[in-house]
């Protein structure tokens, strides 16, 4: 390699480091906007994305090799998160097809009542978000049988969204299956059940302040609780599946396995061998059914359309699109650190922010500023991420602390804004009119402040040198 070539590079100006973001934004916004009637993904404007830094980035003088190496060591730091994620589709496969999923749907069911009908609402939400790991899914099934049922109370159906949009994200951002769960740890160096647990300390406080305002929203309501969409709901479930309390077991397993820091992969390997014990057992599937449902996932004809939305995923395949669309985010994030376009973005943030407090926030506006402009609520954990990493490293701040910001602020506030994908499916999927439903998603609009209260007052913002917490080598090192 050549002295100027191995020479420092000098980073590029705000305005040069800000062209790749905007076109990015423009991209998106021609695909999930523009062209939304065409189902586009996000997946070309991204590489796109990455194309634009990459020029930029050698007419700046940085060597091809040296954009492609950023590349590939972005895409690095998530292989342990892919493997995971992975594994995930095999377990969603199996559990579904052992009556474990809709064991915890049923059972969840049964909490509903009319006096308590917002907080139960909530807390069926958070199960079965918590049981698949997706929000959407939830909102698309059980929240819709939700919204009739709502409305057979007298109840705005702004607020029941709400009650849908806070436990659904509640489960989708606590679950070990959930893409976003597993994205942010790998993008900073976190572990993931270290990152989970982490999470409770600010997720926690605001599921309940959520439930407590749900409950004083419920009093004194009334109406006949109209339980059609939900008693064929249920009786789809028990006449395609054995319903017993035992099939509680394996997650319960699983959870142990987080509580006694078993890691990610053995842990939710050994759930896929559970789920596909209780198939056979229980459900009585062959062994070529259990292996077909790991690679393709369950395809369900109940005849209820609601029922068959729910449980028709998992699988090995089900994964490849999330996988494909972190290894696009992860190339571009790559280029534009290797650049030093990250650095320079970065740099003009912080230079805003004062003390840890100052660098939460500031984290957690960039993550709801992704949200806004680049309406995709992955882009709001990895770009924030990476930009941010060394900046919470350089305050002795431990990498779960960071990751913990990225889901409190990128995952949680990203049905907040309607041209967001994640609003606009929220916005579509239970007839709501933009902006109406936002006053009620409690748990969506606290979990930020609480973050950054934390970040002002230090409360469980774990240091890199705490006992647990992994070293500064250990943080650099790609897991999931």
């Amino acid at each position: 390699m050549s002295k100027e070539s191995s020479a420092p590079q000098k980073p590029p100006s705000l305005i040069i480091s800000l062209v790749p973001v905007a076109f990015l934004v423009g991209a998106l916004w021609l695909s999930v906007v523009h062209y939304a009637e065409l189902g586009l993904t996000t997946h070309v404007p991204l590489i796109l994305g990455a194309v634009v830094a990459a020029v930029l980035a050698v007419s700046q003088g940085r060597p091809w090799r040296e954009i492609e190496q950023g590349m590939v060591q972005g895409i690095s730091l998530a292989l342990g998160s892919i493997l995971i994620l992975l594994i995930i589709g095999v377990l969603v496969g199996t559990w579904i097809q052992a009556g474990i999923v809709p064991a915890m749907i049923a059972y969840g069911l049964d909490l509903l009542s009319p006096p308590v009908f917002l907080a139960a609402a909530t807390v069926i939400c958070a199960l079965v978000s918590l049981a698949t790991g997706s929000s959407w899914s939830t909102a698309a099934t059980v929240g819709i049988a939700l919204i009739g049922v709502g409305e057979g109370l007298g109840i705005p159906r702004p607020m029941v969204a709400g009650a849908i949009i806070s436990g659904s994200y509640f489960g989708d951002k606590m679950s070990p299956l959930s893409d976003t769960t597993n994205l942010a740890p790998a993008m900073v160096g976190a572990q993931l059940f270290d990152h989970v647990r982490h999470m409770m300390y600010t997720t926690g406080p605001s599921l309940i302040i959520a439930l407590v305002i749900f409950s004083f929203l419920g009093m004194g309501r009334q109406g006949e609780l109209d339980v059609a969409q939900v008693g064929a709901l249920k009786e789809v479930i028990s006449s395609s599946y054995t319903i017993h309390p035992l099939l509680l077991i394996p997650p319960v397993l699983v959870i142990l396995m987080v509580i006694f820091r078993i890691p990610a992969l053995p842990a939710i390997l050994g759930g896929c061998f559970l789920g596909a014990a209780v198939a056979w057992s229980v459900q009585g599937k062959g062994l070529g059914e259990i292996l077909a449902v790991a690679y393709s996932g369950v395809t369900l004809q109940s005849g209820n359309a609601l029922v068959d939305d729910l449980l028709s995923r998992g699988g090995l395949s089900s994964m490849f699109s999330t996988v494909t669309l972190i290894l696009c985010a992860l190339a571009f994030g790559g280029v534009m650190e290797k650049a030093g376009m990250l650095e320079t973005i970065a740099g003009a943030i912080l230079s805003l922010a004062r003390g840890v407090g100052g660098l939460v926030t500031a984290t957690v506006a960039t993550c709801l500023g992704m949200n806004i402009i680049a309406s995709d609520q992955y882009l709001a954990i990895v770009v924030p991420g990476r930009m941010y990493k060394s900046a919470f490293a350089a305050k002795n701040l431990a990498p779960k602390n960071l990751s913990r910001v990225l889901e409190d602020s990128g995952t949680l506030t990203s049905v907040l804004i309607p041209w967001n994908t994640c609003g606009a499916f929220m916005i579509a999927t239970l007839g709501l009119e933009p902006w109406v439903y936002v006053p009620f998603c409690f748990l969506n609009i606290f979990n930020p402040l609480i973050s950054i209260f934390y970040g002002f007052t230090g409360i469980t913002m774990h240091k890199l040198d705490d006992p647990g917490a992994p070293s500064l080598e250990a943080a650099a090192e790609p897991t999931a």
